[in-house]
């Protein structure tokens, strides 16, 4: 019997690398479940990085034998007070990266519409004239009105309003006949527009919507400055080409 159990140390093979004695003779071997015959030996290096690939990072995850399931009882070293609380720091800062990172992505957006409002104001208004309205108004309206600009900007876009608007006026237009009196021509028919498809069913429309609400503040500010050139307002000239 004594032999037999030199000769099945001798022919040990680790289930892990599958090297035996023979390959590694400074490997340490270990025995961790209740597996017999050439199974039941591991390396103890190659055991704890199985178990490691096993817990994936949590140290608190239970691993068990693949051959006869049996559980592995995993005990760790005491941790000392510096350990202990730079483990606790790890913990507490992997669960609050995820709040963290939505809060940054949502602070830029916002800054983002911020910066975006304030440069529009400059551009509509006038840099000068801008800057004294900004100046002159409430922090907290600033904080408050200059991010809704791109949003009204993109909703308009979005929303076809004129087609509500020629609507009331085919509903209205027949009696108007005092004002037809006036202005000759102002209740007739309004022609029939086809109604075009969804925009936002396409991600291709959804997107040139979104630059070309965006855009447009800029667009208008030259267009106006090169075809109205006598107006001496900004705001006025940006309002005459958008009812172009």
């Amino acid at each position: 019997m004594p032999d037999q159990a030199l000769q099945q140390m001798l022919d040990r093979s680790c289930w892990v690398c599958f090297a035996t004695d023979e390959d590694d003779r400074t490997a340490e071997w270990v025995r961790p479940c209740r597996c017999r015959g050439s199974t039941k030996w591991v390396h103890q290096a190659c055991l704890q990085r199985w178990v490691d690939e096993k817990q994936r990072g949590n140290s608190t995850a239970r691993v068990a034998c693949p051959q006869c399931n049996a559980e592995y009882l995993i005990v760790f070293p005491k941790l000392g007070p510096v350990v202990y609380v730079l483990d606790l720091a790890d913990r507490l800062i992997s669960k609050a990266c995820p709040f963290a990172a939505a809060g940054i992505m949502v602070g830029s957006i916002y800054w983002t519409a911020v910066t975006y409002g304030a440069v529009t104001v400059m551009q509509v208004v006038g840099h000068k004239e801008g800057l004294d309205v900004m100046e002159r108004a409430d922090p907290l309206f600033l904080l408050i009105g200059l991010p809704t600009i791109p949003v009204m900007l993109i909703l308009g876009k979005m929303i076809r309003w004129e087609d509500y608007v020629l609507r009331l006026w085919r509903k209205y237009s027949n009696k108007l006949q005092i004002l037809n009196s006036i202005f000759p021509g102002i209740g007739c028919p309004v022609p029939r527009i086809p109604a075009e498809a969804n925009p936002l069913a396409d991600h291709v429309s959804a997107t040139r919507i979104l630059c070309g609400a965006l855009v447009f503040p800029t667009i208008a500010t030259i267009v106006g400055k090169l075809m109205f050139s006598s107006v001496n307002s900004n705001l006025q000239r940006t309002i005459l080409v958008r009812w172009i």
